[in-house]
């Protein structure tokens, strides 16, 4: 087993990587079991494929355990179903020694944890990842947020897990764009962080069927680990993980949040942001064209030419916007990024072009 440290001090703790990981998951938590509810937080679907099994596992093992499902899609990052959560919670008269467990991707991950950090002023979770992007992104480091219609992630809080429990043994259940989703996360951390990195994934891209996904995962939650142990609240260097973020997040609200992958609008945008990079001097050609390269052998879904001026709005309210400054993320060459607020809208505006 895989374990990597996140150092956060007291509120330090391990990310644990393997291949059958769910069977150990009782023994691993047993010294923080004192008879407190242990709450499943998941979906239905990943209740039947991974979830009543981990129940029965934990049950063996005298845990009390009981579960909660939320909707499938973006459309459980809503505040009515914060709030259906959080009642719920109550109904089963889950208190501050309560435990939860968000088991499934980035969606479970994000409101689980959200409702981990609000109910009674914040009670402890754990991450169970089953997505590659919530494996190598979402779950670790403890952002946690709902959806408003105004933009993604506007209303959440910090709140770091107990610990995060990837079982890579759950890819194998996710359909090819899932995993494809993921793998735009994969190449972002290559690209902002690990040059090396980046020409590995470039060369396991060309065939996806013996792609090393243990190896990938442990290597991007590595670099999570070492960017969230420097920079917790993102004042400084952990806004570099926002590479391609700006322009992805913009494609997903535009286009409806569920309707485009997570990880397939990081794609896109970090194709924008390769493009800015380049033209304000901070990435040579053949830097960009091996981003481009790498990211194009992904088999992502044709967007066709965007609205420029509809992307912009959404850009306007992006969250990297302080005092009307946007903080946009940018290579300083391969494996390493920095924010620059040089990054105008024209610019922008002229990056969407090699999207289509």
């Amino acid at each position: 087993m895989k374990s990597i440290q996140v150092h956060l001090g007291p509120r330090s703790y391990a990310i644990h990587v393997e291949s059958g990981l769910i069977k150990k998951i009782p023994h691993i938590l047993s010294e923080n079991n004192h008879g407190q509810k242990w709450l499943i937080v998941s979906q239905h679907r990943l209740m039947e494929m991974f979830g009543f099994k981990l129940i029965n596992l934990l049950k063996e093992n005298n845990y009390n355990t009981d579960y909660i499902t939320l909707p499938t899609g973006e459309a459980a990052k809503s505040l009515n179903e914060f709030s259906r959560l959080i009642s719920q919670m109550v109904e089963m008269k889950c208190d501050r020694s309560t435990t939860v467990l968000a088991l499934g991707g980035g969606v479970v991950g994000d409101v689980a944890g959200f409702a981990a950090a609000s109910f009674m002023r914040g009670i402890d979770y754990y991450q169970i990842p089953t997505t590659l992007l919530a494996m190598v992104d979402s779950s670790i480091g403890g952002k946690t947020g709902i959806n408003i219609a105004e933009g993604k992630n506007l209303v959440g809080a910090i709140h770091q897990p107990n610990g995060v429990l990837i079982d890579t043994d759950h890819l194998t259940s996710l359909p090819k764009e899932e995993l494809v989703a993921g793998l735009g996360e994969v190449i972002k951390y290559g690209a902002i962080y690990d040059r090396e990195f980046l020409l590995k994934i470039s060369g396991w891209l060309d065939n996806l069927n013996t792609f090393p996904f243990e190896e990938a995962v442990a290597r991007s939650c590595a670099i999570k680990a070492d960017v969230v142990s420097e920079d917790e609240r993102e004042r400084g260097l952990r806004r570099i993980l926002n590479f391609g973020h700006t322009v992805g997040h913009a494609l997903e609200a535009h286009f409806g949040y569920g309707k485009m992958r997570h990880g397939e609008a990081v794609a896109y945008g970090m194709l924008s942001a390769g493009y800015i990079s380049k033209k304000l001097g901070s990435l040579t050609s053949s830097e960009t064209d091996l981003l481009f390269e790498t990211i194009q052998k992904l088999p992502l879904p044709e967007i066709g030419q965007q609205n420029s001026n509809h992307l912009m709005e959404y850009i306007r309210t992006d969250k990297k916007n302080e005092k009307g400054v946007l903080n946009f993320v940018i290579l300083d060459g391969l494996g390493s990024a920095i924010t620059s607020t040089a990054v105008n809208e024209d610019l922008i505006k002229e990056s969407l072009k090699v999207l289509s």
